[in-house]
């Protein structure tokens, strides 16, 4: 890996700057370059302000969470940030927020986009034109032991369920109710995935739907493998996770997939995934909403 002096991850947490503690080896590839041409095609307000502003829900490591101290954002997604705006000679920003509104204050321009491993929907690109980076399916996580002996959807029937509302898993739950008969899911739903794990820590639901990443990061890292498994392999409607643009934003909308091109080119989009494990939810290419 060719790598030069400057830490990647260096986001901007609200209106602060921080860099990433747990990406201490982090690094941009010598390719990886400030496109003038790109630069003078963001919208007047993004060049005027030198700034981009994508909301988050930082409670879903690896794809992002908070680091110890309790404000940086750290993650693939804030590490492929950081490379897009060295790319766009911007300062992009990650700024949490609630993910069940995101799309709605795109469209009303509180924020620039969504980096927040949403994943690109038909229902959604009717608020949205999504520039997709990464591809993953849905896994069901339970307690480690397995005691309630989740292996597919259907054993899901007739138990608790918690999931984080507004998601693609929250879906799936609610489309899977028709195949219980009379034993039906009780779903519940949290404001942050946090909260739904808590529910399965805890016992008061003895499964968790989230994107294969997270599930198979919970299932592996150190600090949390003691409480969590995957149930199986299995990965339930895999499509594209993007960044959500507001409609009619086409020039923010081009230049972040031209510059998402450029990073995926460099190579710095592999040494990214690589760095957090998500090799397997590689794309070749972004593409603007590719819902299946």
């Amino acid at each position: 890996m060719k790598k030069v002096l400057s830490a990647l991850a260096t986001v901007a947490l609200l209106a602060g700057c921080a860099s990433t503690p747990e990406a201490e080896a982090a690094a941009v590839d010598d390719s990886l370059r400030f496109d003038q041409t790109l630069h003078d095609k963001l919208p007047a307000a993004v060049r005027n302000t030198g700034t981009i502003r994508f909301v988050t829900d930082a409670s879903y490591p690896p794809m992002e969470q908070f680091a110890p101290d309790g404000r940086t954002i750290v993650g693939f997604e804030p590490d492929l940030a950081d490379a897009l705006g060295r790319v766009l000679g911007v300062k992009i920003q990650m700024v949490t927020g609630a993910f069940q509104t995101a799309l709605d204050r795109v469209a009303d321009g509180t924020y620039d986009g969504v980096m927040s491993a949403m994943t690109d929907t038909a229902d959604r690109e009717k608020k949205a034109d999504f520039v997709n980076y990464f591809s993953a399916g849905t896994s069901i996580i339970v307690q480690r032991g397995n005691p309630a002996a989740i292996a597919e959807l259907t054993n899901l029937c007739g138990q608790v369920i918690a999931t984080e509302q507004g998601t693609v898993q929250a879906d799936l739950l609610h489309r899977s109710q028709s195949g219980c008969g009379d034993r039906p899911m009780k779903i519940n739903e949290y404001k942050t995935n946090a909260d739904a794990l808590l529910q399965l820590r805890t016992g008061r639901a003895v499964a968790v739907l989230n994107d294969y990443p997270a599930a198979a990061y919970l299932a592996s890292d150190s600090r949390t493998s003691n409480y969590y498994e995957l149930a199986s392999a299995a990965q339930y409607e895999p499509g594209l996770i993007g960044i959500p643009i507001a409609k009619g934003n086409t020039e923010l909308r081009d230049a972040v997939k031209a510059a998402l091109d450029q990073v995926i080119s460099s190579g710095v989009y592999a040494d990214l995934l690589t760095r957090w494990g998500l090799t397997n939810g590689a794309v070749k290419s972004a593409v603007v909403n590719g819902a299946v």
